[in-house]
């Protein structure tokens, strides 16, 4: 026996008269309390502090504290939270406002997963769904039943960029209490302020724009009511919709550069799309910020200049020609994401979308040659130069 206390004895935390200047990282699954009073004012809320990290970590706070501000969070609101997933975001919404025989009406562009969550997903626990096309507030009145609950919208549609009526869909659910979520990934609180224009709940799948490296994975989650947010955050802690708090760390620091990331890739986008469509090979080019895009007027009236970072368009042809086309795109990812510092390329007939059929995909308007494009930082006359070469190739 010996004197030394053992080794597999926790140590405290050295203290210090200065403060970190970058956020700690906390990986701890457990925090100890200091008698079972104190832990009973944790769970009471008598007193602020964590107890397991499924229900709650530093990490994940501070991250949803700075993307509360981006989004307009006030504190009478409550507060954001953050999910593993963009997916699990969604979840959380649909675990924590729904119930077995309500009814959920989504945009009929939604992100694929969303769509197959819609499809398939819901309906096995008793939740009706049905898509309507959110650029027609007809068309979404008419699709609204006694029993819609609430409303799932995308503001600019992925992956044929089209932009949702969000004034009219908004001005309808509040008139027939239904709720409305708006994903706001592709815009981003840097373009457009969901809850300014009337949304209820607002998700982010916090992997693509907002950490912007392609090295995390997460969600965000944020309501205009404490009690909707406690809803959505109790599903998410049950059904373990957990994020790493090394993930939130990344997508933090990530977080620092978003709105120069934004703004540059912004510039270039609008630069790569008319350069695009005055290519032979490029049938069509679908970007918000291009007078010819099919809801110009509405994309001005709801984010302004801020057109984004997104843009798809046509190529000409079929297998053989988009096969020549990737093969040909140096130093561009062709990569099923968004958001990438880099630019990267995605087709929804092999990724996103592959789970439709030939002939549901072209009612959505997305040929074998449909391409999207998230524009990165790059030099904005290197990715044309890069772009032009690939097409000429075909």
């Amino acid at each position: 026996m010996t004197d030394t206390p053992s080794i597999v004895r926790r140590m405290p935390f050295p203290d210090s008269s200065s403060r970190a200047v970058v956020t700690p990282l906390q990986p701890s699954v457990v925090y100890s309390s200091d008698t079972p009073d104190a832990l009973d004012a944790q769970y009471e809320g008598r007193a602020q502090g964590y107890t397991y990290a499924r229900e709650g970590h530093p990490n994940a706070d501070v991250l949803a504290r700075k993307i509360d501000q981006l989004e307009g969070v006030t504190p009478q609101m409550g507060e954001g939270f953050i999910t593993g997933s963009g997916m699990a975001a969604i979840s959380a919404v649909m675990l924590g406002l729904c119930r077995a025989g309500d009814h959920v009406l989504g945009g009929d562009q939604l992100y694929g997963r969303s769509l197959r969550m819609m499809h398939e997903d819901l309906p096995a626990l008793g939740i009706t769904t049905s898509v309507a096309d959110p650029t027609n507030a007809d068309a979404f009145a008419a699709a609204m039943r006694p029993d819609t609950k609430l409303v799932l919208l995308e503001v600019v549609s992925n992956p044929t960029l089209r932009v949702a009526d969000i004034e009219e869909i908004a001005k309808l659910c509040r008139d027939r209490g239904v709720l409305l979520v708006i994903d706001n990934t592709f815009t981003t609180p840097r373009g457009f302020r969901a809850f300014d224009f009337g949304a209820d709940v607002v998700v982010h799948s916090v992997t693509k724009l907002l950490a912007g490296h392609s090295d995390v994975t997460l969600g965000y989650v944020a309501a205009r009511t404490p009690q909707m947010r406690d809803a959505m955050l109790l599903k998410s802690v049950t059904w373990g919709l957990t994020p790493s708090p090394f993930d939130c760390w990344l997508a933090e620091r990530g977080l620092y550069s978003f709105e120069l990331r934004f703004d540059r890739a912004q510039d270039n986008a609008a630069r790569l799309a008319d350069a695009l469509a005055l290519h032979p090979k490029v049938e069509k080019v679908l970007y918000p910020g291009r007078t010819d895009h099919p809801d110009h007027n509405r994309v001005r009236a709801l984010v302004g200049d801020n057109a984004g970072n997104m843009v798809s368009f046509i190529l000409r042809g079929e297998r053989a020609e988009t096969n020549a086309f990737v093969g040909a795109l140096d130093n561009v990812a062709f990569a099923p994401t968004l958001g990438d510092i880099g630019t990267t390329l995605s087709q929804p007939a092999t990724s996103s979308h592959r789970a439709l059929s030939v002939q549901d995909r072209l009612a959505l308007g997305m040929p074998e040659g449909f391409f999207r494009i998230s524009v990165g930082v790059e030099d904005a006359e290197l990715l044309i130069a890069e772009f032009t070469k690939a097409l000429d190739a075909v």
